[in-house]
């Protein structure tokens, strides 16, 4: 969580930030991004370490490869759209009809209604619902954020992640704790092992992602192999690149 000039941020959080202070003092902004944020001045506050005040952000852009980290002062943020926010903004029917991770949405929220923890969705559903532009394509993944202050136990992830399956999309759903982020599915199904946590310099390996071995880390200037040994870190972004490559394959198949 990031504080600052009234401000109070969370990873993944979207904002409406005042575009045009922001590309004055980034000189290092790649060419389409002045466009983009001209027709959209939304960006998503990103993961990692920031100078000062500052809030890290990541800016989209039409392509896969275009995504561009930047830091924004607290002073250029206009509004603030949490993706729980995003659960209450209206659809039009042929956007649903359309984009399988809109009707994955839909149904999501049914299934999940009257759940304690805040949570909505991320990634390109997230940015189509605050900007209003069609940028989720058949082929979206379901991006899902659950913010979690306190313990959650596996059976209550495994609860969850049951009522997640069987959707018209792929679904990804990540939690957020105060120090970290994490699978909902890995840490459902990981009893007592180690899993993969992401945290503001990098990833870890652990099996508390509320527990003082994260916590105590310093956000600022501690380094993620200091928990995660080299070894444990391949192995660890080896499945990780096995399931993204699972996923590809699959939305190869349904486009077919």
């Amino acid at each position: 969580m990031f504080h600052g000039e009234g401000h109070s941020v969370r990873t993944h959080d979207l904002l409406e930030i005042d575009a045009k202070q922001l590309l004055s003092c980034q000189a290092s902004a790649p060419q389409w991004v002045e466009g983009e944020l001209r027709e959209s001045p939304f960006a998503v506050v990103r993961r990692g370490p920031a100078p000062g005040h500052q809030i890290p952000i990541g800016v989209r852009g039409t392509g896969r490869n275009q995504r561009w980290p930047a830091f924004c002062h607290p002073k250029l943020v206009k509004r603030i759209l949490t993706p729980s926010q995003l659960l209450s903004r209206a659809i039009p029917t042929s956007r649903v009809d359309a984009i399988p991770a809109l009707r994955a949405l839909h149904l999501l929220n049914e299934r999940w209604i009257g759940r304690a923890l805040p949570w909505g969705p991320g990634g390109s559903v997230a940015f189509e619902l605050a900007s209003g532009r069609h940028v989720a394509t058949p082929e979206s993944d379901l991006d899902i954020v659950i913010y979690a202050e306190r313990r959650m136990t596996a059976d209550q992830a495994q609860s969850l992640c049951d009522r997640a399956m069987n959707l018209p999309a792929v679904v990804d759903i990540r939690v957020e704790t105060p120090v970290c982020g994490f699978s909902l599915k890995e840490f459902a199904g990981g009893g007592r092992a180690a899993i993969l946590l992401r945290v503001p310099r990098g990833i870890v390996l652990a099996k508390d992602p509320w527990g003082d071995e994260i916590g105590s880390m310093d956000p600022n200037y501690a380094a993620a192999t200091s928990i995660l040994p080299t070894r444990d870190c391949r192995r660890v972004l080896k499945n990780e690149c096995r399931r993204t490559d699972v996923q590809m394959n699959r939305r190869k198949g349904a486009a077919k």
